[in-house]
């Protein structure tokens, strides 16, 4: 059994998803450990990239400043190495092929592995053309996650019958960002889900308070928040995990 699994054990998961390095490593570390004692279930970690297509201006922010700062994929190994000393959650990484291929895919995934991290999301690389990172990912026990969109309609099938560890539902349209109402039809598509796998879905994209993760949360297994968690830690910078925490703890409060 995926080790992923373990966020959905005990309700619904509350997922945030952190950019690593903006303003610094340590803020990094602190916010991740004040989101998991604040009831986080599962860790996003993004890997900053030049060129993050997927997402809205305030992850692209976060992450030039990370870039900006010197932070490079070796030194949030070391991050994870050293939050894995007591986090025990599982977590996952977030990037572009880009980062990965650069570092060299067997390298960086046995990496994965070595440093414990349990899932690799990769929102630029499409259903058709995963193989590639898929059969390294299987050697190594690290879960290839799929994000399903609300374009993918006749493909939702075959991806969640394919599916490891969750599912990422992409709630709607564009980019990350927070959004005042979500209107994509989410049942019919965890419907489908439904009917092919057994594997949990979370929903992400736009869900930046309580009542639209408790939203997202009846129609799914949980909810993930990216920006609305970034816009914290971009107005109070090294001061930020601490408002990082009380933010999870309302969140995750909704869903349980």
């Amino acid at each position: 059994m995926s080790n992923i699994a373990k966020a959905f054990d005990h309700g619904k998961a509350f997922i945030p998803f952190i950019t690593c390095g903006d303003p610094d490593l340590e803020t990094t570390a602190a916010a991740v450990r004040a989101a998991v004692e604040n009831g986080a279930d599962l860790v996003e970690l993004g890997i900053p990239f030049s060129d993050p297509s997927a997402e809205g201006p305030v992850i692209q922010a976060a992450s030039l400043r990370a870039l900006t700062g010197g932070v490079t994929t070796d030194k949030i190994f070391d991050l994870v190495r050293d939050l894995r000393r007591d986090v025990t959650v599982p977590m996952v990484f977030m990037t572009y092929a880009n980062v990965v291929f650069s570092y060299g895919a067997e390298r960086f995934i046995r990496t994965c592995q070595e440093i414990g991290i349990d899932g690799l999301i990769l929102p630029d690389i499409p259903y058709e053309e995963k193989e590639e990172f898929l059969e390294i990912c299987h050697q190594y026990g690290v879960d290839l996650v799929s994000l399903i969109a609300p374009t993918s309609q006749n493909r939702i099938a075959s991806i969640a019958q394919e599916a490891e560890g969750f599912i990422y539902i992409v709630s709607s349209l564009g980019v990350t960002g927070t959004r005042s109402e979500i209107t994509t039809d989410l049942g019919s598509i965890v419907a489908v889900i439904r009917e092919n796998t057994k594997i949990p879905c979370a929903v992400g994209f736009g869900i930046s308070n309580p009542q639209q993760a408790r939203q997202m949360a009846e129609v799914s297994d949980g909810a993930i928040v990216g920006s609305a968690i970034m816009k914290i830690i971009g107005e109070y910078g090294r001061e930020a995990p601490a408002h990082v925490g009380k933010y999870v703890r309302a969140m995750s409060d909704a869903l349980k």
